[in-house]
């Protein structure tokens, strides 16, 4: 899977179902996004979308930086690499870019993320406290992270 696998994005719809299978896996489940959130995102000028219905990113670049939006691998696909790939992918298309500095945001228990984002280069430089509510639970902070792109 690379960015030019997938020159339009499959369907807002395919995408939130992707989304909403893997946001509500345990041990840190969270809302989903709708189909109409990533519809209004894909029309963004400033957002960008790598990967296919397995597996997806949405980015956003503005001012020379670049931000993973969200990060999404339906849990059918799950171990497949798919998650890596759509990250590279995501952060190639930045530098392409000419963007130098690339950022993300992960729930504190979300361990696989976490450990995800750290093959990728990414680091520690910021924590969110309670920022992903987790009813009925206590919420989670949010670790922001990040990395130089080439």
């Amino acid at each position: 899977m690379t960015e030019t696998a997938a020159t339009v994005p499959p369907s807002a719809e395919a995408l939130a179902a992707t989304h909403a299978a893997a946001f509500t896996q345990s041990p840190s489940p969270s809302r989903p996004w709708s189909a109409s959130e990533i519809a209004d995102l894909l029309a963004d000028r400033f957002t960008y979308f790598t990967g296919d219905a397995r597996a997806f990113a949405l980015a956003r670049e503005i001012a020379g930086e670049a931000e993973l939006l969200t990060i999404a691998t339906h849990p059918d696909h799950h171990r497949q690499g798919l998650a890596a790939q759509v990250m590279q992918d995501w952060m190639q298309k930045a530098a392409s870019r000419g963007v130098t500095d690339a950022f993300l945001e992960v729930a504190e228990d979300n361990t696989a993320a976490r450990a995800l984002y750290c093959r990728c280069g990414f680091g520690l430089v910021g924590i969110r406290k309670a920022y992903y509510p987790r009813p009925p639970a206590a919420a989670a902070d949010a670790l922001l992270m990040k990395r130089l792109l080439p």
